[in-house]
């Protein structure tokens, strides 16, 4: 028996790369941005003119640390190679792609089962090259270091700004730091004192934020965007009082930049009188008691229901999430349905895309998937989001990369009564035209 030794050849390259580009600036200051826009036109021309590649697009968080995880172009970008839409990404360097060196191996490991190149253009490293994850994970481990020291440093300057009283925070509402002091804006801090009036005299937190928008009052950063959280916010800053409470938050882990509540974990300090009131502690003290007791007129369940469609539903007009809600909760007449975030929190003037009967979405889910039941499974194993449209359309963005699109038909008035509905309604009828006799 003869044996012969037939070598490996790599076969030619000879498609055409579609070529993706991510960029990141950790400020919002204006010569950050710049940096990004200088990088965005930078990327856009040197893929285009590249033989061989195919622009997929410029993908570019800013004001977004590189610890964190929730980088919004950055999981559009994962999520873009989820569906094969992309062969290479480019990137200036490892700290500009992420800090953490958890989040950098996690996400080189999955782009590589998927067959998808990383270039690292200042060190010049591709993940998919030769002893590309150990370099990788050297040069990762030394960024991640360089992180949580710049950490550090920024957690002891603070810690000493609250030990002599001096504030920590960033622009708010009627006010503007000067010189290390809380300093009033006139013209804004008449906007603070009509929250509270209007509070106060009945209007609730939506109303509030519904009445500014439609006023086109701006908010801190300049846009017609008031929250219902925003008021919250504002009706809960004793700052407007003229006192301060610092440290109320602390960043548990350098990675993730998370904020988390200081419940005792760490002391607080109050500073009283430390700068000019806009309103009385009065007025404060009246809206923190209204606030208790409109909560305490409210029975929220003892937990907020998550469902199968959680986090699934993609709004395809405004690009948000939708969020569940039940007509007639706590009754046999309960109606579960679907509703997009910004229509519920703004009102149709800023999207009207329909809410969709959550039965209707169960049933297009099975027939999508082709189950006979949803119980006892976990959409995300089969489904990476569905989009939302506002001509009765969903469509299925499969984990494959598939897209499966459908239509789904509202239910007339009649089909969402039962026989109970039914004959009281025949009652009520039967009592007008006796009335009438």
């Amino acid at each position: 028996m003869q044996i012969k030794e037939i070598n490996a050849t790599k076969l030619p390259d000879i498609g055409i790369k579609r070529v993706a580009a991510y960029a990141r600036v950790s400020s919002e200051k204006g010569e950050a941005l710049h940096s990004l826009s200088a990088q965005i036109s930078y990327y856009n021309e040197y893929i285009s003119n590249h033989i061989g590649w195919e622009f997929a697009g410029v993908y570019a968080d800013e004001g977004i640390s590189g610890t964190k995880d929730s980088r919004p172009e950055f999981q559009r970008l994962l999520a873009d190679c989820r569906k094969k839409r992309i062969d290479l990404v480019i990137t200036k360097s490892i700290t500009r792609f992420a800090r953490n060196t958890v989040t950098l191996l996690d996400t080189i490991r999955e782009l590589k089962l998927l067959n998808i190149d990383v270039l690292f253009e200042k060190e010049n490293l591709h993940s998919l090259g030769a002893n590309g994850e150990l370099m990788l994970t050297l040069l990762a481990m030394y960024a991640e270091e360089e992180a949580r020291s710049a950490s550090e440093n920024q957690k002891w300057r603070i810690q000493k700004m609250f030990e002599e009283g001096r504030p920590n925070t960033g622009r708010m509402l009627g006010y503007c730091l000067k010189d290390g002091q809380l300093t009033i804006i006139p013209k804004e801090a008449e906007i603070v004192r009509m929250i509270f009036d209007d509070y106060l005299s009945g209007m609730g937190r939506l109303a509030i934020a519904k009445k500014l928008n439609a006023i086109h009052v701006p908010t801190v950063r300049g846009c017609d965007d008031w929250r219902e959280g925003s008021i919250y916010r504002i009706l809960h800053n004793e700052k407007y009082t003229g006192d301060m409470i610092l440290q109320k938050t602390y960043v548990e882990d350098f990675r993730t930049k998370k904020g988390v509540i200081n419940r005792g974990e760490k002391r607080k300090y109050f500073v009283e009188n430390s700068h000019e009131a806009i309103i009385s502690k009065e007025i404060f003290e009246r809206a923190q008691a209204e606030a208790e007791r409109r909560k305490a007129k409210i029975k929220l369940p003892e937990k907020r229901m998550k469902t199968i469609f959680t986090g699934m539903l993609i709004c395809a007009c405004c690009g948000k999430h939708f969020n569940r809600r039940v007509a007639n909760a706590s009754t046999k007449y309960a109606k579960p349905a679907w509703i997009c975030a910004t229509f519920m929190r703004k009102g149709k003037k800023y999207c009207n895309n329909r809410q969709i009967p959550e039965k209707i979405l169960i049933a297009k889910t099975k027939e999508v998937l082709g189950l006979p039941s949803l119980e006892d499974i976990d959409l995300k194993d089969y489904i990476s989001e569905i989009v939302c449209g506002k001509d009765y359309d969903l469509t299925y963005v499969m984990n494959s990369g598939e897209e499966v699109k459908t239509i789904w038909h509202p239910y007339s008035r009649k089909d969402s009564w039962n026989e109970e509905m039914r004959q009281q309604a025949r009652n009520r009828t039967l009592e007008r035209s006796t009335l009438y006799e």
